[in-house]
């Protein structure tokens, strides 16, 4: 069982060292309306949804791509970025998965900006009361998505320990039908064991065959 465990562990933390890092960026918007009234409240909630959907277009992630002059098409660009909302907060989260951490922030913070930008044109035909305007709350910090060679190391490590415990139940098991001592033929069988080939007479007729 430890060998295994160390054999699987040592594997994972290799395969880990060998692939490229992804690291995540993560930046949210929070969506203000102008007044705390229920009815505006409500409908700046009904409204995330669609500014998701705003978001998650092949025009979004075009603009994305020229203005940072990316060489990307914006189908390939928007498989790495996961946009959703957070009604009760009133936020609108964006994550950007790359191999470069601080492009990754530049993606989420130029894509936020573009709801940014939309809502503030779309509230100047609107009244000062019935705006709803998206603020950034915070510059996109980047992590480390994966590999994570410590979690890696250790799972690969339980493994290694079930599988050695799984080889050792087996083993057992299949040995449970063979004697091996006098004492269990006569255990077994209740019977008195009269003679025993001495084990160096055994291994010398083996050799005769």
């Amino acid at each position: 069982m430890i060998v295994l465990a160390i054999l699987t562990a040592t594997s994972a933390f290799l395969f880990s060292v060998i692939q490229t890092p992804i690291y995540q960026s993560t930046i949210a918007v929070l969506v203000q309306p102008a007044r705390t009234d229920f009815g505006l409240t409500q409908s700046a909630k009904l409204l995330l949804d669609s500014y998701v959907a705003f978001l998650d277009t092949d025009n979004a992630a075009s603009k994305v791509i020229d203005e940072l002059k990316l060489d990307l098409l914006p189908q390939a660009l928007r498989s790495d970025v996961y946009i959703a909302s957070e009604a009760q907060r009133f936020l609108i989260l964006i994550e950007v998965e790359n191999q470069n951490g601080d492009l990754a922030n530049d993606i989420a913070h130029e894509w936020a900006e573009l709801l940014v930008k939309w809502r503030h044109e779309e509230n100047q035909k609107m009244r000062r009361e019935d705006r709803v305007t998206a603020i950034i709350l915070d510059n996109p910090r980047y992590e480390l998505d994966h590999p994570k060679k410590g979690i890696n190391t250790a799972a690969g490590g339980i493994l290694g320990i079930i599988i050695g415990g799984g080889i050792i139940f087996i083993l057992q098991y299949l040995g449970t039908g063979i004697v091996h001592t006098r004492q269990e033929i006569e255990r077994r069988l209740n019977i008195s064991v009269l003679g025993v080939i001495p084990s160096h007479m055994a291994d010398r007729n083996k050799l005769r065959k």
